[in-house]
């Protein structure tokens, strides 16, 4: 078995990669996006809660409420950057695997297949949990504390 492979096979290779690479892309940029909310939704909740003393009966419940909703957007971020980094790190798994395939010339093409589809599974439960928590913070009323 040897372990070098001639120039068009390595091409080849690489070509097959670039896909995944393009979507470990939009898979970056979408953790970036989530992180910036996650950052925000934290800041809103720090802010609420440092308020919280100085409140009157009334407005001190409206700042539960809306506590209530922030901690379920921070939950639904949380969960959707687990999901990001799981698809990443599966990805990148399969990116390795099929350069590991031809170099060594074992057949991984379904445990490739597979870890594809575990990474499209990730995704798509990511972007599902990233428009609930969008809905969420869209149609969240927010109690008068700046």
């Amino acid at each position: 078995m040897p372990l070098t492979l001639p120039t068009g096979d390595v091409t080849h290779v690489i070509q097959l990669a670039i896909a995944p690479v393009f979507l470990l892309t939009a898979v970056g940029t979408m953790l970036n996006v989530l992180v910036s909310r996650l950052g925000r939704t934290v800041d809103r909740r720090r802010v609420l809660v440092a308020a919280l003393p100085a409140l009157d009966a009334v407005l001190a419940g409206e700042v539960h409420r809306e506590l209530d909703y922030v901690e379920r957007r921070v939950r639904l971020i949380y969960t959707a950057i687990f999901l990001a980094v799981s698809a990443a790190l599966l990805i990148c798994l399969l990116i390795a695997l099929a350069f590991l395939d031809a170099l060594i010339g074992i057949n991984l093409a379904q445990t490739i297949a597979i870890l594809f589809m575990l990474a499209m599974l990730a995704l798509i439960g990511c972007l599902g949990l990233f428009m609930r928590e969008v809905y969420l913070g869209v149609n969240t009323v927010a109690c008068p504390i700046q």
